[in-house]
């Protein structure tokens, strides 16, 4: 028996609900957030490696719990 062929509407609706949830969409202020808690997270660990804990361990909590998660939710 031949699969029965989907009408145009639920095709289109499909695809528009796929499109929206499967695909991660990133602006430039997203990259820009990412790319700073990139910068971020190996100054501090190049700092730590130096021995300045304190200046290490701030830009370490900035790039990994403010700037990273700003940069996926925005």
């Amino acid at each position: 028996m031949p699969r029965p062929e989907p009408t145009a509407r639920a095709t289109a609706s499909a695809s528009t609900a796929a499109d929206t949830e499967g695909t991660l969409r990133l602006s430039v202020l997203n990259l820009a957030l990412l790319g700073a808690g990139l910068a971020a997270i190996v100054g501090g660990f190049m700092l730590l490696g130096g021995g300045s804990i304190t200046a290490s361990t701030l830009l370490l909590v900035l790039g990994f719990a403010v700037l990273v998660p700003l940069g996926i939710i925005l």
